[in-house]
């Protein structure tokens, strides 16, 4: 039977089936399908797929009833995924070996099952983990195209992050020079460098600056990403005027790191400022910060308040999207 499919080349096929999904558009009941270098993903409504889409009619076989941790258990546990590691966040060890147990049981894909073992702590942003199933916490996680190998235990990653990250590089342009204060394993600076932007990515964590520079390679980049392990204050002289964007992705503290932000911009430059604040007032603190930091030598132009995600009870991690340009 026929039924109604988005078509899209294969490279752009992870990026489309995360918009359709975010829709509601996918139809679970059928299988996404490759076939002569593009994907075919099945909706459930073709009257409401965005125009920018190309919809056909195609036949796809059905998607075979998968047996999922809830059918083991008989409740949905709550969990995260990054790679082939399943993430769980339970206070009590009895029901997270128990959803271990189920998870390993059912049809997730999964090499891995860990539970949160501390908070993020430290300057380099790690956490404990209780290994319950598998044996590492290695994994290679695939986002809009691109894939990062990183180590669950030895750096930072968030793929909650997936589309503020992927709305961030859409906005930077080929040849543009960018700079990513505090880079991690890349998740912005590989797909700047790929849009043909030439990036800086600076970290203090070692492993995690080893990461980037073989998620570099992963992904073709290698010759327009420098990646430096260290201080990103003491970095920034070496590319002092340099900059035409820079990420600022250290919500807690990216403060303490403008100075450095304003010494590595050119005459015009974007910032992504990341930020977590009270809801009654999420953009005001950024907003002046960063009005402090660079006036008068900057003209300040706020081009975007962003909401990314509600962080805790009355707190909200934001992003402002701030033009710098150089007063005459």
């Amino acid at each position: 039977m026929e039924v109604p499919c988005v078509r899209v080349p294969l490279s752009a096929g992870e990026s489309a089936r995360r918009s359709l999904a975010d829709e509601d558009l996918v139809d679970q009941r059928r299988e996404i399908v490759v076939a002569e270098g593009h994907l075919y993903v099945p909706v459930v409504d073709p009257s409401a797929v965005p125009e920018r889409f190309e919809v056909v009619r195609r036949e796809v076989p059905e998607r075979e009833p998968q047996r999922m941790p809830a059918d083991v258990l008989g409740f949905e546990p709550t969990y995260e995924r990054l790679g082939d590691i399943v993430i769980l966040d339970e206070d009590d060890p009895a029901r997270a070996r128990e959803i271990a147990d189920a998870i390993a049981a059912s049809d997730l894909r999964a090499e891995t099952v860990v539970n949160r073992a501390s908070k993020v702590k430290g300057t380099l942003r790690v956490r404990d983990w209780e290994v319950l199933v598998g044996d590492g916490t290695e994994t290679v996680h695939r986002e809009y195209g691109f894939e990062y190998l990183l180590d669950i235990a030895t750096v930072y990653f968030s793929p909650r992050l997936a589309t503020e990250r992927h709305r961030v590089v859409q906005q930077a342009e080929p040849g543009e020079r960018a700079f990513d204060m505090f880079a991690g394993v890349g998740p912005f600076a590989v797909p700047l460098a790929a849009g043909g932007a030439e990036v800086v990515g600076v970290d203090l964590n070692e492993a995690a600056v080893e990461y980037l520079r073989e998620n570099a390679r992963r992904n073709g980049v290698e010759d327009r990403l420098t990646a430096i392990r260290g201080d990103v204050r003491e970095v920034a002289p070496d590319y002092a005027d340099w900059a035409d964007r820079i990420v600022m992705n250290l919500p807690h503290s990216a403060e303490e790191f403008l100075d450095a932000a304003v010494a590595l911009a050119g005459d015009d430059c974007v910032v992504h400022y990341y930020d977590i604040q009270h809801e009654d007032d999420a953009f005001g603190p950024g907003e002046r910060a960063i009005r402090a930091a660079a006036e008068p030598d900057y003209e300040v132009e706020v081009l975007e308040e962003r909401t990314v995600r509600s962080y805790a009870p009355h707190e909200l991690n934001v992003c402002l999207d701030a033009r710098l340009s150089r007063a005459e």
